[in-house]
């Protein structure tokens, strides 16, 4: 199901943003085409920014880290806003520049309040969102302190509002379902990259490589002994024996078909583990049926599970290790 994160992009003491948001998510929830969460910004505090923006995908702080896998789990937004200075907040924009990647080929509308409604917020908010690569749609919210909020405190919006946020969700909507297949794009050549990180892990015999493309919890149904390998140590370990046997270690992987929906992603194709033993002999291995779970997580695109099979003989019982694709 489509998702859409509701920010709120104020973080002041004494904000009225939080009553808003509320009334976007309490109206939202009422719908059955989308999930959608409130995101507070106050739960997410950020440094200032002090590194490139994040045209790789690739973040030093862990509190940008946590903040990219927040906007990356996110097909649309609704964008909260209040207008300081004729302008946007500055945590906002912070929050907006610290990751790129994040925001490309999703959508967002956007509610604001203030002495003008905001509207001049959200006139430099559709700027940045063009920049990052998000279709700002175009009905919006807009809330007067003066009319919408009782003594410019209290929210209480007319029955009008109802009726434009309705429209707004609705174009959020389905302008992020209509994106959907530009980000199932982006997502198949990041979990490729992840393939290609397993083949040069295991070209290089190196298992620190490896590591970080499972998840620390990763359960791997491998071709041997027991049925179930759990966690990340289990699962090196199984390759740390590989290496024990070859001297130079080749891995190959055909026909890789993969389908993203979301966070998470199914990969299947046929692997083969060759190279040449430890006495010289060169080892041509078997082709194996591959299966591979990915999760988008803070740390990228990482493998929770993995199952590695053979066909067998209903008669004999045998497992069929001559096939090829």
């Amino acid at each position: 199901m489509t998702k859409i994160g509701i920010v709120l992009g104020s973080t002041r003491p004494g904000r009225v943003g939080d009553q808003v948001a509320r009334w976007v998510h309490e109206r939202a929830a009422r719908r059955e085409d989308a999930a959608f969460e409130l995101v507070d910004l106050r739960d997410h505090p950020l440094p200032h920014l002090e590194q490139p923006p994040g045209f790789s995908g690739e973040y030093l702080d862990e509190r940008i880290r946590a903040w990219a896998a927040v906007v990356a789990s996110f097909d649309g937004f609704v964008l909260v806003t209040p207008e300081y200075n004729h302008s946007v907040p500055g945590v906002l924009k912070n929050a907006m520049d610290h990751v790129y990647l994040e925001w490309n080929t999703k959508a967002a509308g956007f509610v604001s309040y203030g002495g003008a409604g905001g509207a001049r917020s959200v006139e430099q908010l559709r700027l940045v969102c063009g920049a990052l690569q998000v279709a700002d749609v175009a009905p919006q919210v807009t809330l007067p302190l003066a009319t919408e909020f009782e003594n410019r405190t209290v929210f209480k919006p007319g029955d009008h509002q109802v009726a434009a946020l309705d429209t707004l969700l609705d174009h959020v909507v389905a302008w992020s379902g209509a994106l959907a297949p530009l980000r199932g794009g982006r997502a198949e050549a990041a979990i490729r990259e992840r393939i290609d990180a397993i083949v040069d892990g295991l070209r290089n015999k190196d298992l620190e490589a490896l590591r970080r493309v499972y998840a620390p919890d990763v359960v791997s149904f491998d071709v041997e002994p027991p049925l179930q390998h759990v966690g990340i140590e289990a699962k090196l370990a199984n390759w740390a024996k590989v290496f024990t046997f070859f001297e130079k270690v080749d891995y190959e992987l055909r026909d890789l078909t993969i389908t993203v929906r979301g966070d998470l992603a199914v990969g299947h194709g046929f692997g083969r583990v060759s190279g040449t033993l430890k006495n010289g002999v060169v080892a041509d291995g078997m082709w194996v049926r591959a299966t591979f779970v990915f999760r988008n997580t803070r740390d990228g695109w990482v493998i929770g599970h993995d199952q590695a099979s053979v066909p067998f003989d209903v008669v004999t019982g045998r497992g069929v290790a001559d096939l090829e694709p």
